[in-house]
């Protein structure tokens, strides 16, 4: 049968209505991530708890009004919103609207040279550190800091770092002399491509700063730390100066294998695929970032989804990328459980990653992580977003990075 012209616009119409509910959907499910699941303000702890929870509700009302506002094409929303945020000057506010819209649609911003797409870069203090100097321009004084990297999970920032007050970059710069570098990048992209640019810009900071620094820590959260771990594979694999100076990394929270939160995502999906007439609701899913369905395994590579339908149904495939050696590796897991006790085997996680994830714990040996019992704990009472505001979560990094740079200087507030 032939669609009339009106039936076709009709049909056209109710598409693009689908994809723009899609964007909300997806949208909603990051805003729970934030709310919901850490029951707590958006991560700009700089901010009152008042006014951080209202721009919360505005960053992500923003990503679904702009949305219905055009009543369908994605693309056509992202071209309003782009104008609009490029002529706003830099605040938390847009800065967050931004990383947020970059996780649940970065790869889509990336592909068609959106210039929402946020660009992987270093700051420090709130500010991009020059890498891409004209060749001749003068290079700043050698460095002999030591640095801890910050790498932030999905839809965040830099400033997701601070929460209620605490800070870890800043903190570990008081008390170890730590200079803090945070990495600001796209958390739609791939978790590997995003890895392998982080080695990249790695290298040409530790060339580009005058001099390498002493050594490197890295401290990363959730999504982070599958970026850091994918970053030194990239690295050695490509023969890169900077991995020999990495001393410790500690992972927050970090899905070394997946997030059920994506799988049951995934799963409900594939169970409107397998019918016919449900088939067109499962394709909703299908905006959902490469960033976030790499966390349904804990994807690090290439080859992790390189030949797999990201959408389809499929088990574990994942290639194992042990912890490399040389470095000391430390992870803290989150558990809304008051008193989680000494194992990990049926203690809840922290609402979004379980303990085993956290700890890198696997049924397949060749897939656990070897931390090592001294380097991992569990944080009773701690939510995901909560990690990064933890005072008991900070004491335990401070201890590890103190132990693993060889440091020992003693606390600025007193503590031993």
């Amino acid at each position: 049968m032939t669609m009339s012209p009106h039936s076709r616009s009709v049909h056209l119409r109710g598409l693009g209505r689908l994809a723009a509910e899609a964007t909300l959907g997806v949208t909603e499910l990051v805003e729970a991530l934030h709310a919901t699941v850490a029951a707590a303000p958006a991560p700009l702890g700089a901010l009152p708890v008042a006014e951080a929870g209202g721009l919360r509700r505005v960053v992500y009302a923003s990503v679904r009004g702009v949305t219905r506002l055009v009543g369908g094409g994605l693309d056509a929303a992202l071209a309003k919103l782009a104008p609009v945020l490029g002529e706003l000057p830099p605040s938390p506010r847009r800065d967050a609207l931004v990383a947020a819209l970059n996780g649940v649609l970065g790869d889509h911003l990336e592909k068609t040279g959106n210039p929402l797409a946020i660009r992987m870069r270093l700051r420090r203090n709130s500010e991009d550190l020059p890498l891409d100097r004209p060749a001749g321009a003068e290079k700043p004084p050698p460095s002999s800091r030591r640095v801890v990297l910050l790498v932030h999970g999905l839809c965040m920032n830099d400033a997701g770092w601070s929460r209620e007050g605490h800070d870890h970059g800043a903190a570990l710069e008081r008390d170890l002399g730590l200079a803090a570098v945070h990495v600001v990048y796209n958390t739609g992209r791939h978790v590997s491509e995003n890895g392998r640019s982080l080695a990249e810009l790695l290298e040409a900071f530790v060339r580009e700063s005058g001099g390498p620094p002493k050594e490197i820590s890295i401290v990363a959260h959730s999504m982070g730390g599958l970026v850091a771990r994918s970053a030194l594979a990239a690295g050695f694999r490509a023969g890169h100066g900077w991995p020999a100076l990495v001393r410790a990394v500690v992972f927050l929270g970090t899905p070394h294998h997946g997030a059920p939160a994506e799988r049951l995502g995934h799963f409900a999906q594939a169970v409107l695929g397998a019918s016919p007439y449900a088939r067109p609701f499962a394709h909703l899913g299908r905006l959902r970032s490469a960033g976030i369905t790499d966390l349904r395994h804990g994807n690090v590579v290439d080859d992790d989804w390189a030949d797999v339908d990201r959408f389809s149904r499929h088990g574990d495939a994942r290639v194992p990328v042990p912890l490399p050696g040389g470095i000391e590796f430390f992870a803290v897991a989150g558990s809304t459980a008051a008193e989680p006790g000494a194992s990990g085997a049926r203690i809840p996680g922290d609402g979004l990653v379980p303990v085993a994830s956290a700890l890198g714990h696997h049924r397949d040996p060749e897939r656990t992580l070897a931390f090592g019992g001294d380097r991992t704990w569990i944080a009773p009472g701690t939510g995901h977003l909560d990690l990064l505001g933890s005072p008991e979560v900070f004491e335990r990094v401070w201890q590890w990075l103190a132990g693993a740079d060889g440091a020992g200087s003693p606390r600025s507030d007193g503590a031993p």
